[in-house]
């Protein structure tokens, strides 16, 4: 521990004159989760205007209008004509256009098979398909009414019609997440990848400015010329802070936010320490391999942006290309997703997450074969300062 003491006691000073290095994560760590945990407040979006423009005004329409109000998405805003309508989505105030055509009782009675329309507004993603669910969902359901009071005017029993309309019933259980909470599924991944940003981002800079600032030198000659001792001692005070953060947002994920869990939280924990390790040896190599502090903290940006894309909850890895396959890899959000995965939705314990940690374990070694590179520049000062 010779010398690393120092070192710590000289990091935390630095911290006292650069409070950035503790304000910046902490603020911009604070705003997000803040900003994801209370975005969606009922776990998904509701009341999304829906324009109904009713042409026929007869007691099938408005009972499919009062159906599509009463769905915990929808909310439905009456227009006179389509032009009205086209005009409020242009706008932005509703999501989507239902439009209900004249004589479509009649055409029904009738059987002339009348076209209903609904135009969705799909720049808002979400929003859109939700309602385009939403609004095909109520047309089927509409159609199979329709369906089952011809069939009962035709004297068929209740068992005969329904196996008429639905021939195969459909069982559906969503494992993980059963309520279709988007806070669950987007913040279990997308707020310790933040952390994973701000850690990359915050070492580089931290490590690159010894650099930039010509202090390295010192820094090494303090250390007993051991890089070793330098990163240990720089990284400590980082990891402890880091490591806080991370087990208090699991905390509070999988407590007061009552985010699904059938393992154990002792092992999520785990998992957000080894990710924080793994993220400041990344920032490591990146500093190692570049030591220049502006096209360090660029470049940790850059990978630590592209994680959230490489990690597999939005694409499913195996639909990507071999390389993003192999990419993937090479970002510490992976083995947390899939360490995620395992012990949150499976609880399968350490025999479905042990892999995850040795791949935890070859990020921390992954800096051993670019010290001396690093050593070298911090010695030699053998960089660009601007």
């Amino acid at each position: 521990m010779k010398g690393i003491k120092e070192i710590i006691q000289r990091e935390l000073k630095l911290w006292g004159r650069r409070p950035v290095y503790v304000l910046a994560p902490l603020a911009a760590m604070l705003f997000c989760s803040f900003f994801f945990l209370t975005f969606f407040g009922n776990g998904s979006p509701a009341d999304l205007p829906i324009a109904v423009v009713d042409m026929d005004n007869s007691s099938l329409t408005r009972n499919f209008i009062r159906q599509l109000d009463a769905t915990e998405l929808g909310n439905t805003v009456h227009y006179s004509n389509y032009s009205e309508a086209r005009e409020a989505m242009q706008k932005g105030e509703v999501t989507a256009i239902c439009v209900l055509p004249e004589n479509m009782y009649s055409d029904v009675l009738a059987g002339r098979k009348p076209s209903a329309s609904f135009y969705i507004n799909t720049m808002y993603y979400v929003g859109g398909m939700m309602t385009y669910k939403n609004l095909l969902t109520m047309f089927n359901l509409s159609i199979g009414a329709v369906q089952r009071e011809t069939m009962r005017a035709m004297g068929m029993s209740e068992n005969a019609i329904m196996a008429s309309i639905q021939p195969i019933q459909m069982d559906v259980h969503q494992i993980g997440n059963p309520t279709t909470d988007y806070t669950a599924y987007l913040a279990n991944i997308l707020l310790p990848g933040l952390l994973e940003l701000l850690i990359i981002i915050t070492v580089a800079y931290s490590l690159s400015t010894e650099l930039k600032y010509g202090t390295s030198a010192g820094l090494l000659e303090e250390s007993g010329n051991s890089i070793i001792k330098v990163l240990a001692g720089k990284l400590i005070p980082f990891t402890v802070m880091f490591s806080a953060m991370g087990c208090i947002l699991v905390t509070v994920l999988y407590g007061p936010m009552d985010f699904p869990l059938a393992g154990s939280i002792w092992a999520m924990m785990l998992n957000i320490v080894l990710l924080v390790l793994a993220s400041e040896a990344f920032a490591v190599c990146i500093v190692a391999l570049l030591p220049v502090c502006r096209l360090a903290v660029c470049i940790s940006a850059f990978l630590g942006i592209l994680a959230f894309s490489l990690s597999g909850f939005t694409v499913p890895l195996e639909q990507m290309p071999g390389f993003f396959r192999g990419m993937a890899e090479m970002f510490p959000l992976r083995p947390y997703y899939n360490f995620y995965v395992s012990e949150t939705i499976f609880a399968s314990g350490f025999e479905g997450w042990w892999k995850d940690v040795v791949h935890y374990l070859l990020f921390l070694l992954a800096p051993l074969p670019l010290l001396p590179r690093l050593k070298s520049a911090y010695r030699d000062l053998n960089y660009q300062k601007n």
